[in-house]
């Protein structure tokens, strides 16, 4: 072999030799890096800016269950840097989300903030960012399942009570056409069919004055409201049904009180309150109407003195369709919405309702509202005042102005 070709060779062999032992380098620095990558507990910049920027619960926990990261929102679970996730049904779901090499989901219920009576359903996905960290997101649907299941009731609610006075016009109209020859029996009938149209129309009002509440985004006709002008206008409904029933209604409190809002709400929701308290009180009691004027509040206060509400009742009372004596309130005509369109109106005022009832002594409806100066004096408020004076003074005997309600 000459001299040429042996350089020829030892240079092949050289670079050879060469190449091998930079890929072997090479190899060995990206192993060390891939075993400090799964050996290493530091969370990665990325995910813990993610992590500050979610609304929803979230963690990075290690292989051993240790929480390295949180978001803002895991503090009300409980979940905190440097403690062990104790949670067993989310440890559970992050060994599933590592067996599985990727991700898993769950549904779960949950305790907020420790406390055992504030269940909430959550939707649990835990999924794997490096071997030995989980990132575990926590959503709360609680209230999407809430609103879920008041769509549904509310469907089938409205269905079976629109069912009652269809299904008696139905069988009225037949009876009427089955006594055709008989005069007064076809009157009596009529008169049914009249009284269950009007039930029937007064039922899909109210279904959409409380839709129209619950979605709507704010109120349409918001404006300086004259709590004496509600009030009166409210009495002045509902004097024929008091003056019947043989109740006397005493108003009393402060007078010259304003609040913004949509008066005509207003109305309809002083006027359930009103037409309520008439329907169970017996005859010969009082129904008061008192307005208590504070700093920023306005308090108006609805007592009767009727079969009064049972503890067991008091949690549902405000809910759609729900009657806490049904016999009764099927008899006075009531759909069971009343109270439901006070609740939701009264939130749409930024105020709220409160109750206060004995069975046997009674029940006092209280709405608090967040309290305005009174506008301007102009002409218009001095005739409106004239006006509701003039209302007053027109009212049936039972109608009493009291000093106290």
């Amino acid at each position: 072999m000459t001299l040429p070709q042996i350089a020829l060779l030892a240079l092949a062999a050289g670079l050879v030799i060469g190449v091998g032992l930079s890929l072997l380098v090479a190899w060995a620095y990206r192993a060390r890096a891939r075993v400090a990558d799964e050996t290493s507990l530091v969370v990665p910049e990325g995910v813990t800016a993610v992590l500050g920027s979610m609304d929803d619960a979230a963690c990075v926990v290690d292989s051993s269950g240790l929480v390295l990261a949180v978001s803002k929102a895991a503090t009300r679970f409980g979940i905190e840097v440097g403690s062990p996730l104790e949670n067993p049904e989310l440890r559970q779901l992050v060994r599933g989300g590592r067996a599985e090499g990727g991700s898993a989901t769950e549904s779960l219920r949950l305790t907020r903030g420790g406390l055992s009576l504030d269940p909430r359903l959550v939707s649990a996905r835990a999924s794997v960012i490096s071997p030995r960290m989980t990132l575990l997101i926590i959503r709360d649907v609680t209230e999407q399942e809430r609103l879920d299941q008041m769509r549904r009731d509310f469907v089938a609610n409205t269905s079976h009570e629109l069912k009652t006075p269809v299904g008696a016009v139905t069988l009225l109209a037949e009876a009427i056409e089955s006594a055709a020859d008989d005069p007064a029996q076809v009157r009596h009938f009529a008169t049914r069919i009249s009284a269950e149209a009007s039930r029937l129309g007064q039922l899909t009002g109210r279904i959409m004055s409380l839709s129209r509440l619950q979605a709507e985004d704010a109120l349409s006709d918001v404006r300086p409201v004259a709590i004496d002008e509600v009030l009166a206008t409210a009495l002045e409904a509902h004097v024929v049904q008091a003056d019947s029933a043989g109740v006397e209604i005493a108003r009393g409190g402060d007078r010259g009180v304003w609040v913004r809002g949509d008066s005509q709400i207003l109305i309809e929701a002083f006027g359930n309150l009103i037409a309520n308290a008439i329907a169970y009180s017996p005859r010969g009691s009082r129904v008061g109407i008192g307005v208590k004027a504070e700093e920023g509040v306005v308090e108006i206060a609805v007592s009767d003195q009727g079969i009064g509400i049972a503890e067991g009742d008091r949690e549902r009372i405000f809910e759609r369709f729900y009657r806490a004596d049904e016999a009764r309130s099927r008899r006075t005509g009531g759909t069971g919405l009343g109270l439901s369109i006070v609740k939701h109106a009264t939130q749409r005022h930024g105020g709220e309702v409160r109750l206060w009832s004995r069975p046997g002594r009674g029940s006092t409806f209280t709405i608090r509202l967040p309290r305005i100066d009174a506008p301007p004096r102009v002409d218009k408020d001095k005739k409106s005042k004239k006006k509701r004076e003039r209302k007053e003074a027109k009212a049936p005997a039972r109608v009493r102005n009291g000093e106290n309600a």
